[in-house]
């Protein structure tokens, strides 16, 4: 078998995307030159920004919004605040034929529902209250006792097991815990009746944000460039095979590229590949009880269908959240309500159709042809557009984009940390896929900060408390949620 070697032997950085390229950025501030090895040809993850026939959208929605002030100053930093557009929220839900406003709007609600669900609902909740569910470990339970059986059955139910493909019994609390932090419907219904400035202190329901003016994708593209500027080594198309490590320590990670292996020395790593291959890929293995474990581990996959339509003819949400049973599709973004600049003419705007798949099933391994009509379809049927209007389409798959709350998850997690930190604790999991966390972008970009600073100077940050503590979305102090506690990693 043909390989290479290289000598280097600085941090070696496992993926381009907004966990890896920040920790390339943050080593360059710090003068130390870093590896980054990608098993792609694109840049950014899953929050690249794709590009066809001059038509741009992203893999799913990424707004910028951040508590951390220093994710935010890294984003002028890259970036620059000229380049960042500020977007009104506007998404909805759909549901039973009528639109659900989202943040809730107590008339619209009561609109929609009519007086008499509109009381079921609240006696669902005050029974609720009065009876919480015995078991709330799974999203069902724990969803059923912030907002009673009969709105979960409504707006939380047919989404989320869209979202996941297996029963809401089957998924842990904790994702919706990460997502959805403090609220019930006590809290939506008084954010619903706040003056909209005081509305920030719940995540789920801001209603503004940032975003670059051609997408995601442009801020990870620039970030690629000043961290090439500045000596770093970004190889694409170089999927990791194996992570060697001897004596308590990771001394070398091989990729393969072109059929050849490359080895590439390395002083630490810090790795946003997915956790469970991570731990597979360690040269010498882990004892089978931790093979066990990865192999547990599981994800969601990710499809976009991107439909060219008239501006006219579309709606003006940023988002769409499609909780029909009626129709396979789960989520209907417009790219051109995050940025007219998405779209190359002024009278035309691009909607992106979300579909939450495992690869390999029927939507993953149908053509593209077949999936722009099956879109199409689905966007007459739901109503969103007129029939006729697509133009044109797209189809973009993204394996793993969803790390899944399984259960027994989090004690899977638990022993490949364990025998990661025994092992090699030069090996630093970043990101969403790295921790097996639903990280936001901003969480992703901070864990990887955070993992610099331990590798170069020596403090002792917890990066997996970022996005556990319930006060992170909280409204502190106007500005910024404090830094993860430093405490033994």
């Amino acid at each position: 078998m043909a390989s290479d070697t290289s000598d280097a032997a600085g941090p070696v950085i496992i993926g381009a995307g907004p966990a890896g390229l920040t920790a390339a950025y943050q080593f360059a501030k710090h003068g130390v030159t870093s590896t980054v090895v990608e098993a792609t040809s694109e840049i950014g993850g899953i929050s690249q920004t794709v590009q066809r026939d001059g038509w741009r959208f992203d893999i799913g929605g990424h707004r910028f919004f951040t508590k951390v002030s220093a994710v935010r100053d890294l984003w002028y930093e890259i970036l620059g605040s000229e380049d960042f557009l500020v977007r009104p929220r506007l998404s909805r839900i759909y549901y039973g034929g009528k639109f659900y406003d989202y943040p809730l709007n107590v008339r619209n609600a009561l609109s929609n529902l009519g007086p008499i669900e509109a009381a079921r609902c609240a006696a669902s909740y005050a029974w609720a209250r009065l009876r919480p569910p015995a078991d709330q470990s799974s999203f069902e339970g724990y969803m059923a006792a912030q907002f009673g059986w009969r709105l979960y059955r409504t707006f939380f139910k047919t989404y989320t097991e869209k979202v996941w493909g297996v029963p809401a019994t089957e998924i842990q609390a904790d994702w919706a815990a990460q997502r959805i932090k403090n609220l019930n419907l006590l809290k939506a219904v008084t954010n619903g009746l706040l003056p909209r400035r005081r509305r920030t202190a719940i995540t789920s329901l801001i209603d503004s944000f940032e975003y670059p003016r051609h997408g995601p994708g442009m801020m990870w593209e620039r970030c690629a460039e000043l961290v090439q500027a500045r000596g770093v080594g970004l190889l694409m198309d170089h999927p990791v095979t194996s992570v060697r490590h001897r004596d308590g320590r990771a001394v070398s990670v091989v990729a393969r590229t072109g059929g050849r292996d490359v080895e590439i020395g390395c002083s630490s790593v810090v790795s946003s590949m997915p956790l469970p291959r991570l731990v597979e890929s360690m040269d010498p293995e882990p004892p089978p009880e931790v093979l066990e474990a990865a192999a547990g581990l599981t994800f969601r996959d990710f499809l976009t269908v991107a439909l060219a339509v008239p501006a006219d003819a579309a709606f003006a949400d940023n988002w769409v959240y499609i909780h029909s049973p009626d129709v396979r599709v789960g989520r209907v973004q417009n790219f051109r309500s995050w940025s007219p600049h998405m779209v190359p003419a002024d009278d035309m705007t691009c909607l992106g159709l979300e579909y939450f798949v495992f690869e390999g099933d029927d939507l993953w391994t149908a053509s593209d042809e077949c999936l722009v009509s099956l879109a199409s379809r689905e966007l007459e049927t739901l109503g969103l557009v007129p029939a006729g209007a697509v133009q044109g389409g797209w189809v973009v798959r993204m394996p793993k984009a969803y790390p899944m709350y399984s259960r027994g998850y989090q004690s899977r997690v638990d022993v490949l940390r364990g025998w990661l930190q025994a092992n090699a604790p030069n090996v630093w999991p970043v990101g969403r896929n790295g921790m097996h966390r639903y990280n936001n972008q901003d969480h992703s970009m901070f864990t990887a900060m955070l993992a610099v600073e331990n590798i170069v100077l020596g403090t002792a940050h917890d990066i997996w408390s970022v996005n556990v503590e319930a006060e992170y979305h909280e409204e502190l102090d106007g500005t910024s949620a404090p830094a993860p506690s430093a405490k033994p990693r």
